[in-house]
């Protein structure tokens, strides 16, 4: 028995006057008591017929009926009144029933140290229950019995015990599962929607940015193109007009295959048969036949990046070019990718007059260097900008050795 209550307080560790066992267990309680209350009658008035007393160990049982009934409310804020206004209950049941009391404290006195399991969580306490019990079932014994009923009735109580508390083990054991279950997918269902939260919210940004690298950047090219038309056709150099006129609708074609792809799958394929060496040259030529400006390139690696690598620096490519255009008034641009140690390195550099890196993702509308960040945490590489009024410096370093070898 000691064995079997060790065995619940290492299975279970649960805290003290856990009312879900409690509460859980009052219909079998019920059920028992109401069969053990009709065996108590039945063997007193089937030897000494006692009407009296029969009632009033009945308004007894009752109140020992209710107070188990209501047992989850009660045992958790008051564990010991309980356990001996129960015990007190049933000895004055006995002694109202003096030919039946053998069924009262057979049956009813094992169910409180059960009862214990759940609501103690110290072993001693649970021993102290035990024998109280035990002690109580003695007394009795001696009072109504003799000697040689404590002989008989001795091993009828033990095996009582032990199948009572067997019994509640299973029970509780159950229980605690049924709770530990719950409380599991209380916690994935609270996880679930935490991910789902977070899910929007990376969503949500991976639109805003390629939405940023698609229509925004597009239209902005085209503006700049569209600018220097102007500009040209106001020296009434016509070729060159022309020129740009037809570099512009090439670039308004290619803008909106990049929109139709963003919305249709995110581009998670544009990459997929695109040479990155290539991709980045036809940037940098592109670049320099909207805008006119001097590129110096210097494109030298062994190892192409991975895909999702690719196509997030060709974007952080193009958005640094459109940036220098856009903002840095420089009229050179230093374009440098390079492997070093295992590592892809791309580096823009310009000789503008600079900017304040500490205003990067406040000004509303102005998101291209946030969205820069956010590329290269996404492939796990690493950012860094220096920025003067000397000129900016943007570089970054992505992991390489996954592609193939150029």
């Amino acid at each position: 028995m000691i064995l079997m209550l060790e065995r619940f307080r290492f299975v279970s560790k649960r805290p003290a006057a856990s009312s879900d066992e409690l509460f859980v267990s009052r219909l079998p309680i019920a059920i028992w008591l109401s069969l053990v209350f009709a065996a108590s009658l039945i063997l007193q008035n089937f030897t000494r017929p006692t009407v009296a007393a029969s009632l009033i160990f009945a308004l007894v049982m009752a109140l020992h009926f209710y107070i188990h009934w209501n047992a989850h409310r009660l045992a958790p804020m008051y564990p010991w009144g309980y356990a001996l206004i129960q015990q007190a209950l049933i000895g004055t049941g006995a002694l109202l029933l003096p030919e039946g009391y053998q069924a009262i404290i057979i049956g009813f006195l094992p169910v409180l140290v059960a009862q214990s399991l759940a609501v103690f969580d110290q072993k001693r306490k649970i021993a102290g229950v035990l024998l109280a019990n035990i002690s109580l079932f003695a007394a009795i014994v001696g009072m109504l019995g003799q000697l040689r009923d404590l002989t008989l009735l001795a091993p009828l109580f033990i095996m009582m015990l032990v199948l009572v508390i067997a019994y509640a083990l299973l029970f509780f054991n159950q229980v605690h599962a049924r709770v530990r279950t719950q409380a599991f997918l209380n916690d994935l269902e609270i996880a679930h929607r935490k991910v789902e939260e977070l899910t929007l919210a990376n969503e949500r940004q991976r639109m805003a940015r390629d939405l940023h690298d698609t229509l925004a950047q597009g239209v902005a090219g085209l503006i700049m193109q569209l600018e220097a038309a102007e500009a040209f056709m106001m020296q009434g150099n016509a070729g060159r007009t022309e020129t740009i006129i037809r570099q512009s609708k090439e670039q308004a074609r290619k803008t909106l295959a990049d929109a139709r792809r963003a919305i249709d799958n995110l581009r998670t394929k544009s990459a997929a048969n695109t040479d990155f060496r290539e991709a980045a040259e036809a940037e940098i030529e592109r670049f320099v036949q909207a805008i006119g400006m001097v590129v110096y390139a210097d494109i030298r690696f062994g190892r192409s990046p991975s895909r999702m690598a690719a196509e997030h620096l060709l974007q952080i490519l193009s958005e640094c070019l459109t940036n220098v255009a856009k903002h840095a008034h420089a009229d050179k641009v230093w374009v440098s990718i390079s492997e070093h140690g295992g590592q892809l390195d791309l580096e823009i550099r310009d000789n503008g007059i600079g900017f304040n890196v500490n205003q990067i993702g406040k000004q509303v509308g102005h998101y291209g260097l946030l969205g820069i960040q956010e590329r290269v945490r996404l492939f796990g590489g690493e950012f860094h900008l220096s920025s003067s009024d000397e000129g900016t410096r943007i570089r970054i370093q992505a992991p390489s050795g996954e592609g193939e070898t150029l």
